[in-house]
């Protein structure tokens, strides 16, 4: 076995994305609220049921596509250089992010992703949904720091809140100037002051959390 995915998945992942353009290039079009599941099935060509087997409820159409991301930030944690602490690597990861234009920290105006930041932020069902995300992101890293920073249960617990609140505003700050016409490039010194400041207010409360001891 190669561990390459087998034919049957290969299909499964093309109708998956088949699906999802078709309903982002419907909802980006004509609003997410205006778009309704059944008009998504037909762009895609597919049934409702089999839309709903890829995707159970109609923001799943729109924030799968954030679903890596969810456990990033214990990724991360978990792949951080021995004998080092878990907030550094964070931050430097947040820091690299916002040079390198990557979207989950907000700092990107490529007008497909800034569209897609726009519509999320406007769309009251959207931004329930993301706050999922936010939980199952502090729930991945508070295990992460358990396993990794010999931290105690309720110390890895407060400190993925504060770690994860900290990411997620410095990202939604980003996302929400750029969706309503700041420039990338001209908010990038801005994002990047405001993401060592934070981290910096971060740190004083967390300075010992996985130091070596």
């Amino acid at each position: 076995m190669d561990g390459k995915p087998g034919l049957r998945e290969r299909k499964k992942q093309r109708t998956r994305e088949a699906i999802s353009e078709a309903a982002i290039a419907l909802f980006l079009e004509q609003g997410f609220n205006q778009v309704s599941v059944a008009q998504v099935a037909e762009a895609a060509e597919v049934s409702k049921r089999t839309l709903f087997a890829y995707f159970p409820a109609k923001e799943d159409l729109v924030t799968h596509r954030l679903a890596d991301h969810e456990t990033e930030i214990a990724r991360v944690v978990r792949a951080r250089p021995p004998r080092s602490a878990p907030l550094p690597a964070v931050r430097d990861h947040f820091l690299r992010g916002l040079r390198e234009r990557d979207p989950i920290t907000g700092l990107n105006d490529v007008p497909e992703v800034r569209r897609l930041h726009r519509m999320i932020l406007e769309t009251p069902s959207l931004v329930a949904r993301m706050q999922r995300f936010k939980a199952g992101a502090e729930s991945a890293l508070a295990q992460a720091l358990r396993e990794t920073a010999d931290a105690p249960e309720l110390t890895a617990r407060l400190a993925a809140v504060q770690i994860v609140a900290v990411h997620w505003a410095l990202a939604q700050d980003n996302a929400a100037r750029l969706a309503y016409g700041e420039k990338a490039d001209a908010r990038c010194a801005g994002a990047l002051a405001d993401a060592r400041f934070a981290f910096e207010l971060l740190e004083n409360g967390l300075r010992d959390l996985g130091a070596p001891r």
